[in-house]
């Protein structure tokens, strides 16, 4: 059986599946370092106690969107194709795992509800807004 689309172009199955992974690494990496430059600076309050200024949170919230935007991009320019379905899937992946945690986050009241909300219902738009930047570079 071959692996050849119907366009003549080779599904490359584990160069998706390294897209999606270094968009999704390169977010947690982005997003624990910045977090931990802002506790150690003492932005934020130290880990494991709840970070319940809305100042700190609309500041996590903002670098947030820049690196999910960034994953999306990322993803995109590094699929073999179809760099918008390989993005948007990275964004359903966000989209699960930051509800995932803002439920965790919620039920141990770890700071406004809003937040993880926020985070979970952008994972798509910043995903789609990456995809689009790269496709736009050609």
């Amino acid at each position: 059986m071959s692996t050849t689309t119907l366009t003549g172009s080779p599904r490359r199955p584990l160069r998706s599946t390294l897209a999606v992974l270094a968009g999704f690494a390169a977010i947690f990496v982005l997003s624990l370092a910045t977090d931990q430059i802002f506790h150690s600076l003492d932005v934020y309050p130290p880990w494991g106690e709840p970070m319940r200024d809305t100042g700190d949170n609309v500041l996590a919230l903002s670098y947030r969107l820049v690196y999910d935007t960034f994953g999306g991009y990322l993803t995109a320019r590094l699929a073999p194709r179809n760099p918008m379905r390989h993005a948007l899937i990275l964004g359903a992946i966000g989209f699960v795992l930051s509800s995932l945690g803002g439920a965790a986050a919620m039920m141990q009241d770890m700071g406004p509800a809003w937040f993880p909300i926020l985070l979970a219902l952008s994972s798509l738009p910043t995903a789609w807004l990456g995809g689009k930047l790269a496709m736009s570079r050609g």
